[in-house]
């Protein structure tokens, strides 16, 4: 479980088998072992798998390049039997991605694909031979970590970064940053990713829930879905923290609104995103204005952009024009990766990069690795991170409290009480 680097390598056999039948099950996440499964849920709906029967390791900038071309050749030498015909039956794989223009990528191919979408509940087996249907029955309850201790580091040194980053927007070298924070958990037991990942599902139904590879989380973005021709992206930036009184987060909500500050920093990461998805679509639409996403830690204000594509066209195409959006560099996306990478202090690793799946057409869904972990190799500590956008105006101290929000997801779901 660790993050995959290296040459570009694959295991993939010549021909890959896959079959794909109508089951019933209740629970996603109740079927996953307890080592070596993928996830990747959203509101009960969506795929979790097991087993390796393809991986590719790639690093490098021509990452998302040589993983399409990978994956072109798998899915053209793939013999499938699907019954379903639904997007992620047949043939499958989950991915990450680094931030980093230079980092990893990786691809694994399971074994066992569970899925569920509008009501229909299948399985794909996926071998170098078919394979009968597993026994589909919930395996056995995660135990909890006991108890977990964190440590944030150097808040002071973090909000002094984030002053400094407002200086050089002030000194007009850019218009945004997006700056990122770790704390560490440190397990008294080896964590069993199973654990938090159940009660991220329950607790934020409407993010997507992942886990690949050790890095978990649940993200309340969308980077990309594409279906059948249909490109959406859901972008998210301007945040404020909730209360949980219902009448004081509502006037929160209307503040968040009609924040300049949080406007400004929205309309630069939407701008961006629409700009990317221009080089595949003839026509982008967006919503006129924002509208404020609810979650249970905060709000935010979010747009919802769409474009179709051409026949033919690959999600991980998408993914490498839309990847990094002004939502988690900056605006000048440029400038602001090159000041993150002098001032930050922080290897993301899969933070913040592209995370999800894929299917046999080339379609998939990819969010953005936000509310997300990484386990360390032994299992007994993890990495969450968090992250800000910083514009012009933007209080250290303001910024400080809305990372310690974005950190309560993955904190709350490593606790050791149910």
């Amino acid at each position: 479980m660790t993050n995959p680097a290296g040459p570009a390598a694959s295991d993939a056999p010549v021909r890959l088998l896959v079959r794909t039948r109508e089951v019933e099950v209740d629970d996603l996440l109740a079927l996953v072992p307890s080592h070596d499964f993928l996830a990747w849920v959203h509101d009960g709906d969506g795929l979790v798998g097991w087993g390796r029967a393809a991986t590719y390791d790639v690093t490098g900038t021509d990452r998302f390049a040589e993983a399409s071309r990978w994956w072109d050749t798998v899915r053209r030498q793939a013999v499938v039997r699907d019954e379903v015909g639904a997007p992620g039956s047949g043939l499958v794989a989950f991915g990450t991605f680094d931030f980093a223009a230079d980092g990893a990528g990786h691809l694994t191919v399971p074994e066992v694909v569970v899925g569920r979408r509008d009501g229909r509940t299948w399985v794909s087996t996926i071998g170098a031979a078919l394979t009968p249907v597993p026994d589909l029955r919930p395996t056995d309850r995660p135990a909890p970590p006991g108890p977990v201790t964190f440590d944030d580091g150097d808040v002071e040194a973090w909000t002094a970064t984030v002053a400094a980053a407002v200086q050089r927007i002030d000194d007009d070298e850019l218009d945004k940053v997006v700056l990122a924070r770790a704390s560490r958990a440190q397990f008294e037991h080896p964590l069993d990713v199973r654990w938090p990942l159940a009660r991220l599902a329950r607790d934020y139904p409407a993010c997507w829930t992942f886990h690949v590879d050790g890095f978990f989380g649940s993200t309340p973005e969308m980077l990309v879905r594409l279906d059948s021709g249909l490109v959406t992206s859901r972008v998210l930036a301007g945040t404020i923290r909730r209360t949980g009184d219902d009448a004081h987060d509502a006037a929160l909500a209307g503040s968040l609104a009609r924040s300049s500050k949080d406007l400004e920093e929205h309309e630069y990461a939407v701008r961006s995103v629409a700009d990317a998805l221009h080089s595949h679509c003839s026509a982008v639409q967006r919503s006129e204005s924002p509208f404020v996403l609810h979650l249970p830690n905060v709000m935010h204000l979010a747009t919802d952009v769409a474009g179709v594509v051409p026949a033919g066209t690959s999600v991980l195409s998408v993914v490498a024009d839309l990847h990094p959006s002004a939502a988690v560099g900056g605006t000048p996306t440029a400038d602001a990766i090159a000041l993150i990478a002098q001032i930050e202090g922080l290897d993301r690793g899969r933070y913040a990069g592209p995370v999800g799946w894929i299917d046999g057409n080339g379609d998939g869904e990819w969010g953005i690795g936000l509310r997300s972990a990484e386990l360390a190799p032994d299992a007994r500590s993890a990495r969450l991170f968090a992250g800000c956008g910083i514009v012009a105006g933007s209080v250290p101290a303001d910024e400080l409290a809305e990372s310690d929000a974005k950190l309560i997801p993955v904190r709350a779901a490593l606790s050791p009480r149910d």
